[in-house]
């Protein structure tokens, strides 16, 4: 098997430890040779145990979001990154936000910050969609009308007294779009809010 070409067969998906000792499995020593192609620049680590295709593979790579579902599950991409990747606020995001069930924490990896936050269950797993993002890649993000539940729980000292205050935060603060917010599903938003 020719590592370098499976590698880059597989650029377009993280990549864990587990499948390429399975890739290596013809080496004694699979991890010296996951050491010599990271040093060659045929891998990059992201995370002790998911690596991506390296600078030198010329191969694509995940996109973050399924970066980020990867690198602590279960959890999906939300709050601001999700509201970017909707084109809900015109903000550009450079650190991917997610949610999850587990501790909150956050990796600093050469891709990128990605940040988790803890939400409680049964919360947690309302909304959620199966996005495409690009030929075989597929990530779990919130819905825009969890991304925003998300956000408004998760803003720290925001409090939230009545419709219109809502909807200056939403306006003013976050810029989303008077005509977006129309089509957004408000009674789904609502059921959701009583389980937060």
């Amino acid at each position: 098997m020719d590592i370098n070409q499976t590698i880059t067969n597989h650029s377009s998906q993280p990549i864990t430890r587990q499948l390429l000792k399975s890739w290596l499995k013809e080496y004694k020593r699979p991890n010296d040779k996951i050491s010599a192609l990271k040093s060659e620049g045929l891998l990059t680590s992201v995370k002790r145990g998911i690596y991506i295709a390296g600078p030198k593979s010329h191969a694509g790579r995940p996109e973050n979001p399924l970066l980020a579902n990867h690198l602590l599950g279960p959890s999906y991409v939300s709050v601001d990154s999700a509201l970017s990747f909707y084109g809900l606020i015109p903000e550009r995001v450079y650190s991917i936000t997610s949610m999850t069930t587990k501790a909150s924490r956050a990796f600093d990896t050469p891709i990128g910050l990605f940040t988790y936050i803890q939400l409680p269950l049964p919360y947690y797993a309302f909304g959620i969609n199966m996005v495409w993002l690009t030929n075989e890649q597929y990530a779990m993000i919130a819905s825009p009308e969890k991304a925003i539940c998300d956000k408004i729980i998760n803003t720290s000292g925001l409090t939230l007294r009545s419709v219109s205050n809502a909807g200056n935060y939403l306006l003013d603060n976050l810029r989303i779009d008077e005509e977006i917010l129309k089509t957004l599903n408000i009674q789904m938003m609502r059921e959701w809010w009583i389980f937060r």
